[in-house]
């Protein structure tokens, strides 16, 4: 799997002066879409994008399969299928026949509903349902794109897939949102060791190891956590007295960006040391925070250390499920690089 790196220039001869059908089940500004979308117009002689900015995931759905309904296909050369193939090739890849078809196995839906949130249990009918969609996805696609080389190789175990198929295609931030800038912090953290962190609250993620990581530091003054997400997610409630965090609503990438630059440590995880999934990803925000240059502290796997080498500058490395170990790094990176005595 490490030789079977996909590079944006591999994209580009791929689709080279070809006609393309990109789809998309998720928002168009979604990280991995923009980044795609991106690569894909530099050298496609036409680009047609179908995807919808609707907040109900299943309004975007209904739209999409009405416009492959309608639309006429025999255009396009490749049919190039973006977050969640798994909703689009079952059901429509009789319309994408003689297609050379490209997909992006973000996630596999088993893994995500069975192991991850344990939505179901493994013996289940929806476990089979979920089964059978992801290896009938990854069978109608000529060439599939996945996120770390530790996600390809465990589809290829777990989930039958040709090998030769996958390649490995990182992230990127939107370098045009997330780029390297000073900015000053708001009063309210003045003489602060400002800590950040940002996500969807998943389980995945362990943000239950940073919560508590926050209650365990909430004695130490100089430290103040900034909490970006879906702040009303049950797994928050419990934490909301904490002086020493602010929970702030989800907001544009815009002002994340600039909440991000202001900040001094972030961090990016995974944390959680239950999920096996967590040790296979890298997180999105890690692309951001890199891309914005800011010291971060990962969660210490395999799919992680794919990219980033531990050099206790912008990059540190914890343990995960320890959130014990999560508070020592990040008083040793205060130490380190703000000198406060505590």
């Amino acid at each position: 799997m490490k030789n079977n790196n996909f590079s944006d220039d591999c994209i580009n001869k791929l689709i080279h002066n070809k006609k393309v059908l990109f789809i998309t089940t998720k928002n168009i500004d979604y990280i991995r879409n923009f980044q795609e979308i991106s690569c894909i117009k530099k050298s496609a002689q036409l680009v047609k994008v179908v995807g919808y900015e609707d907040k109900s995931y299943i309004i975007r759905l209904i739209k999409i399969y009405i416009k492959l309904l309608l639309m006429p296909l025999s255009k396009y050369d490749f049919i190039f299928v973006g977050f969640a193939p798994q909703l689009i090739l079952p059901f429509w890849g009789f319309k994408f026949k003689s297609k050379f078809i490209v997909e992006d196995f973000f996630i596999s839906i088993y893994d995500t509903m069975i192991n991850d949130r344990k939505k179901f249990r493994k013996n289940s009918l929806f476990a089979k349902i979920f089964l059978w969609l992801d290896k009938i996805t990854l069978k109608s696609a000529d060439k599939i794109i996945v996120d770390t080389c530790a996600h390809g190789e465990y589809f290829v175990s777990k989930l039958g897939v040709d090998k030769s198929k996958i390649n490995v295609l990182y992230l990127k931030a939107d370098k045009t949102i997330y780029y390297p800038r000073l900015s000053s912090k708001a009063d309210e953290y003045n003489n602060k060791f400002v800590v950040l962190y940002f996500g969807s609250i998943l389980p995945l993620q362990g943000v239950d190891i940073i919560m508590q990581c926050a209650e365990s530091m909430e004695s130490v003054s100089a430290v103040f956590f900034e909490i970006i997400g879906p702040i009303n997610n049950k797994h928050m409630s419990k934490y909301r007295h904490l002086k020493n965090v602010k929970f702030v609503p989800w907001l544009s990438q815009e002002s994340l960006a600039e909440k991000i630059a202001a900040a001094d440590l972030c961090l990016a995880g995974h944390f959680n040391n239950m999920i096996e999934k967590a040790s296979r990803t890298i997180p999105g925000k890690a692309y951001i925070y890199d891309s914005m240059k800011k010291p971060m502290i990962l969660g210490d796997n395999s799919a992680n250390r794919e990219l980033f080498e531990e050099d206790n500058v912008n990059y540190y490395y914890v343990e995960m499920g320890n959130y014990k170990k999560l508070e020592e790094k990040i008083l040793y990176i205060m130490d380190k690089k703000c000198r406060i005595k505590l």
